[in-house]
């Protein structure tokens, strides 16, 4: 039998709303879920998960038994009064089927050449004469392993309700798969389920394109601690000249490492009982916006010169505050959508909702960033402040790469998913995420070599006498053809012209970023 099953794209998304709202990990809940008029047919989505092949080579205990299977369990369907006062006592009649399909076998259901070439999923009378059908019954061309497989549940006499008694369907080969619950019958309009379905794979609860992040977790939380213990050791070593900002990079370390093992944690839970932690997870959610939010504001401080060029920040305070503020809450908010008590992509227009101003809030930090550090550079080249210079060259170098390294990612992300509207490269899906993960520690890694804790530090601290001499530097570095420079420390230190008096002052190390006094130093 020639068919296919190309059901609308709106239609997967609004499967993928039904779910992702009503879902505690791998077991799927459905409360008070409405079937919906599809084609011929009434359907109501119950799930989308990669799910692997049972395996005779993994034997455990508990949840990771080396079996993967889909399990029916308390699933009842309710029809309206009007429905069930149609039939009399003792007989069945109207009947919901539950079809589990895999996502590359969709053309076995349905007709798409019944109405005028549109779909078709339940057989007419019609088309049991045209194609040998079975009227009532959702059209299946089914293998030798009757897969596509459909699961059958009847309503009896005029009862209203017909429960689905417990199943456990095998999986035996690994894919993604659908579950679609199915009425034919135009007289089970309204018809309602309840109850929840559990999904397995071999090595436990976590959902297939899921599974590999625990792994992913644990490698990061370990390079964080490895970053962290190295970092550690630098810093006490060196502890009389830490720097403020260097005690921020500490903070920073801190919550990556704590966001990984909690991110870990929550999902050895998962994988061990089916159910996602709300409390771990939370955590997990709440942890890693505070890192987000606290990284982005440090590079933004560093890139305005924040001890380098500039004492503090005096009004700028309240922006860079305000701004750190409103990107939490965005994240944070993004982030619970996606992650608590979910397993299925949040639905497009939902999704997008929240990813357009956590998107708006980086570019424009980037925006910030790079023309502060444009304006930072100048200044450090207009006061001859070398050191510093190819220290910030550096910086802007590594975030240059990092935002073409993230553009490029981004397009490619989009040619992902463009090209996989129904996961079937789920197995893939993990490494889109994790590269943001990977490109953070990487950034956080070139910043940590760059402001290593040495007993140079000092050398970077801001200097009050550079506030009060940048004015007369800054000209000498414009007009050096034309006007005579004011005399230096170490032409003093070789006989030359003294300055005026004024002594100079000590260097203020309880702020971000460093003096150069050591490269003066250098030069006699």
């Amino acid at each position: 039998m020639k068919g296919g099953w190309y059901l609308p794209t709106w239609l997967l998304l609004s499967g993928f709303l039904l779910v992702a709202l009503q879902v505690e990990a791998s077991v799927h809940n459905y409360k008070n879920g409405k079937f919906l008029a599809e084609s011929n047919a009434f359907i109501y989505w119950g799930g989308n998960e990669g799910l692997f092949a049972s395996s005779e080579h993994v034997r455990g205990n508990g949840a990771a038994n080396g079996r993967s299977f889909i399990s029916f369990e308390s699933v009842t369907f309710t029809r309206s009064a009007e429905a069930a006062a149609k039939h009399e006592g003792g007989s069945t009649n109207s009947q919901v089927e539950a079809l589990i399909v895999e996502v590359k076998d969709k053309s076995k259901i349905g007709d798409h050449n019944a109405f005028g070439g549109k779909l078709a999923l339940c057989c007419t009378a019609d088309l049991h004469k045209s194609i040998g059908c079975l009227e009532g019954n959702v059209i299946i061309n089914q293998d030798v392993d009757d897969w596509p497989r459909s699961i059958v549940t009847q309503f009896r006499g005029s009862q209203r309700e017909a429960k689905l008694e417990f199943q456990k369907v095998n999986i035996t080969k690994t894919g993604m798969y659908t579950l679609i619950f199915v009425a034919c019958e135009r007289e089970l309009e309204g018809l309602i389920v309840d109850g929840h379905t559990v999904w397995k794979n071999p090595m436990g609860y976590l959902p297939g394109r899921m599974a590999p992040f625990m792994s992913f977790y644990a490698f990061m939380a370990l390079a964080y601690g490895l970053l962290g213990v190295l970092w550690f050791l630098q810093y006490m070593r060196n502890w009389k000249d830490i720097l403020q900002l260097q005690n921020c990079i500490s903070a920073v370390i801190a919550l990556g490492m704590a966001e990984m093992a909690l991110w870990y944690f929550e999902y050895l839970n998962f994988n061990m009982t089916g159910l996602r932690p709300m409390g771990i997870t939370m955590w997990a959610v709440t942890v890693g916006a505070v890192k987000k939010t606290v990284s982005r504001l440090l590079i933004l401080v560093v890139s305005m010169g924040f001890g380098v060029v500039r004492p503090t920040l005096g009004g700028l305070t309240s922006k860079v505050l305000l701004l750190g503020g409103t990107y939490f809450l965005a994240a944070e908010s993004l982030d619970v959508v996606e992650n608590v008590n979910t397993i299925n992509d949040p639905p497009g227009k939902e999704r997008l909702f929240l990813v357009l101003p956590v998107a708006m809030l980086d570019a424009f930090f980037i925006l910030w960033i790079f023309t502060s550090l444009s304006r930072t550079l100048e200044k450090l080249q207009a006061r001859r402040r070398f050191a510093k210079l190819e220290l910030y060259r550096k910086f802007t170098n590594s975030l240059a790469l990092a935002v073409v390294v993230s553009v490029l990612w981004i397009g490619y992300e989009l040619y992902f998913k463009a090209t996989d509207p129904l996961g079937e490269r789920w197995q893939s899906f993990w490494i889109i995420p994790a590269f943001w993960y990977v490109l953070a520690f990487v950034l956080l890694f070139v910043i940590c070599v760059l402001w290593a804790p040495s007993q140079n530090s000092t050398r970077y601290a801001y200097s009050e006498e550079v506030g009060e001499d940048f004015d007369e530097e800054e000209a000498v570095g414009l007009t050096a053809t034309t006007t005579s420079s004011k005399p230096t420390v170490v032409e003093v230190e070789k006989g030359g012209a003294k300055p005026d008096a004024k002594e100079r002052k000590p260097i203020n190390t309880d702020v971000f970023s460093l003096d150069d006094e050591l490269e003066e130093d250098k030069r006699d």
